[in-house]
C-alpha cells in the first residue's frame, strides 16, 4: 500500500520538474530569438521584425514570470496564506496580460509614427531572421503545448507564441512584398496587425484573469442552480448567505448558511451537501454553517 502511495507522488514531481526544464527551454531560446530580431531589425530598418521582437520579449517574460509563479504556487498552506498559494500563478497571468496591453498600444503608436517617417528597409534581412524566429516560436509551442491544457499562464504563453509565429509568416511576406514590388507600407500594416492580435489575445483573457482575483462565481456554475440542488438536499429547509468563488484556476470554493429542521441531523444532511456539491458543481471546499429551522418549531 505505501508503494502505490508514494509512487503517484514521485510521477507528479517528475513531471513538473520535466515541465520547469520545458520553460527554461523555451525562456532561453525565445530571449536569443528577441536579440536577434532586435539586432536584425535595427540593421534592415524593419519596424515589423522589431514589433515581433517584442513580442517575442513579451512571451520570454511571460514564461519566466509563470516558471516563478508555479514554483511559488507548489508552497503548501501556511499562518500567511491558508489557502495556500496556487493564486500566484493568476497574479502572474495578468501581469503578463497587463504588459501585453502596453505593447501592442506601443506598437500602434511606433506603426502611426513609421507613416509620417519612413525608412527603407532590408527585405533579405527580414525575412531571414524571421525565418528563424517561425522555427523558434513553432519549436516554443511545442514545448509548452502539453501544459497549456491545464493552466491558464502557459495556455496564454502557448497562444503567445502561436500568434508570434503568424506574425513571423506576416513578416516574411512583407520582406518579400518589400524584395518584389517596393511595398514598405506593407511593413507598417503588418505592424498594426501584429499589434491588433497582442491587444485581442489581452482583451480575451485578462476578463477571466480578473474575475478569479475579484473572487468571481466560476464561469459554468449557476447561483441559483447551487440553491435549489442543496435545498432538495433531504433536512434541508432554506439556503442563504451563499457565496461561491475560485480558490485558484481549477479549485472551486463556497460557504452557505443552512437552515434544518433537527439539529441531530445535521452531521448528515452535511455529508450529503458536500457530496452533491462535489459531484455537481466541483466544489471541493465548502463552508457550511447551520441554523434551526424556528418557523417550522412555533409551526409544529
Amino acid at each position: 500500500m505505501e508503494k502505490h502511495s508514494i509512487q503517484p507522488k514521485c510521477h507528479h514531481h517528475d513531471v513538473e520538474r520535466l515541465d520547469d526544464r520545458r520553460l527554461v527551454v523555451a525562456i532561453v531560446i525565445n530571449m536569443l530569438l528577441t536579440l536577434a530580431q532586435v539586432v536584425g531589425g535595427i540593421i534592415s530598418g524593419s519596424l515589423a521584425l522589431i514589433a515581433d521582437a517584442l513580442h517575442n520579449f513579451s512571451d520570454a517574460a511571460s514564461l519566466l514570470i509563470a516558471l516563478v509563479a508555479r514554483r511559488i504556487g507548489r508552497q503548501p498552506p501556511d499562518h500567511f496564506k491558508t489557502f495556500g498559494y496556487k493564486r500566484a500563478e493568476v497574479i502572474a497571468a495578468l501581469i503578463n496580460l497587463v504588459t501585453l496591453v502596453l505593447v501592442g498600444l506601443y506598437l500602434i503608436y511606433e506603426a502611426i509614427w513609421r507613416v509620417f517617417e519612413p525608412q527603407v528597409i532590408e527585405g533579405w534581412m527580414v525575412i531571414i531572421v524571421a525565418g528563424v524566429a517561425l522555427v523558434i516560436d513553432i519549436a516554443t509551442a511545442i514545448l509548452t503545448y502539453t501544459m497549456s491544457k491545464h493552466s491558464m499562464n502557459i495556455r496564454a504563453a502557448f497562444l503567445h507564441n502561436v500568434s508570434d509565429a503568424l506574425a513571423s509568416v506576416g513578416v516574411i511576406v512583407a520582406g518579400t512584398l518589400i524584395l518584389l514590388y517596393d511595398w514598405y507600407l506593407s511593413d507598417t500594416l503588418l505592424t498594426l496587425l501584429i499589434a491588433g492580435y497582442v491587444l485581442y489575445q489581452a482583451a480575451t483573457l485578462l476578463p477571466k484573469t480578473i474575475h478569479i482575483l475579484m473572487e468571481g462565481t466560476p464561469e459554468g456554475i449557476s447561483i441559483n442552480e447551487v440553491v435549489n440542488v442543496m435545498e432538495s438536499v433531504e433536512g434541508v429547509s432554506n439556503i442563504h448567505h451563499l457565496h461561491i468563488w475560485q480558490l485558484d484556476e481549477h479549485k472551486n470554493a463556497l460557504e452557505a448558511h443552512v437552515v434544518i429542521a433537527n439539529f441531530i441531523e445535521s452531521e448528515q444532511i452535511k455529508i450529503a451537501l458536500k457530496a452533491e456539491l462535489k459531484k455537481r458543481f466541483s466544489i471541493i471546499h465548502s463552508t457550511l454553517e447551520f441554523e434551526i429551522d424556528h418557523c417550522n418549531k412555533v409551526c409544529c
